[in-house]
């Protein structure tokens, strides 16, 4: 019996002193109406007329500054333009979210329209939760970018840190497994299959302030499995990283980097598959 007051004790306290960032549902629900106003393929109630998408606008408006203001711990500073910034913020958001949609339709012949990207393409929800977050994340907000990125991560399997630095058409295919670390740069035009590890080399805890994982340069394709590491490795503009590929330092700009294969014919011979 006293074994479980102090079992009640111990978790009233522990409510009390818990950070009052919000539940995760509120900020997850905060996105997805957010993502339903900027792309109407996504959306459950249309706004079709400009006053309705200003009601709608002020509608999310008023949820983020209940969360902001009921959770102070979320914030670095109390800036009060801090909600101005966000919304002001939406169309640079939008305008970098359509790039990617068209990266995300030029490049797989599956897609039928960019409607059916918007409606069901995964690479496209993390994608969005990451631009969301990430913009977020550069205004100081703390825990409810890795709220959205996480539930993202939940839904579509492919972990995008809000940290992470991503340029302009940005193209996820499949995406199932695919990992990209805080300190990862990417730039513009770059392509990634599914299982694509850009990862660390060392997860101690004091390397948590330097550079930990790697630069993705422009026009880079990534294929299927393939894991790079560390924050020095860079994968120079114009290449093509193959599949299954394991590369833990940096590679020239226009390299074509493959796994080697040894394989048994039908004879009992091994035929070596030499790759670049």
């Amino acid at each position: 019996m006293r074994n479980q007051e102090n079992f009640i004790t111990e978790l009233a306290k522990a409510h009390r002193e818990a950070s009052k960032c919000p539940p995760p549902k509120k900020a997850v629900k905060f996105f997805v109406e957010l993502l339903g106003l900027l792309f109407p393929e996504f959306a459950e109630t249309r706004v079709t007329n400009e006053q309705a998408v200003n009601r709608k606008i002020n509608t999310l408006r008023s949820d983020l500054r209940i969360i902001f203001d009921k959770n102070t711990e979320c914030m670095r500073s109390r800036d009060p333009g801090i909600i101005d910034a966000v919304f002001d913020e939406l169309p640079a958001i939008r305008a970098l979210l359509l790039e990617d949609i068209d990266a995300m339709f030029m490049g797989d012949p599956a897609a039928k329209s960019r409607s059916e990207i918007i409606r069901s393409y995964p690479g496209f929800y993390a994608i969005a939760s990451y631009r969301v977050a990430h913009y977020l994340l550069k205004l100081g907000i703390r825990i409810i970018p890795r709220i959205i990125s996480e539930n993202a991560h939940r839904r579509t399997g492919i972990d995008i840190h809000p940290g992470a630095r991503i340029g302009q058409h940005f193209c996820i295919d499949h995406g199932t497994g695919i990992v990209i670390g805080e300190t990862t740069e990417i730039g513009s035009h770059v392509k990634i299959y599914q299982g694509v590890t850009l990862g660390a080399l060392s997860v101690k805890k004091e390397d948590a302030k330097i550079k930990r994982h790697p630069t993705i340069r422009d026009n880079v394709v990534i294929y299927a499995n393939a894991t790079i590491l560390g924050g020095q490795t860079e994968i120079g503009e114009n290449s093509i990283i193959g599949g299954n590929v394991w590369l833990t330092q940096s590679v020239p700009a226009g390299s074509k980097i493959y796994y080697q294969a040894k394989m048994t014919n039908a004879y009992g011979d091994i035929d070596t598959i030499t790759f670049k």
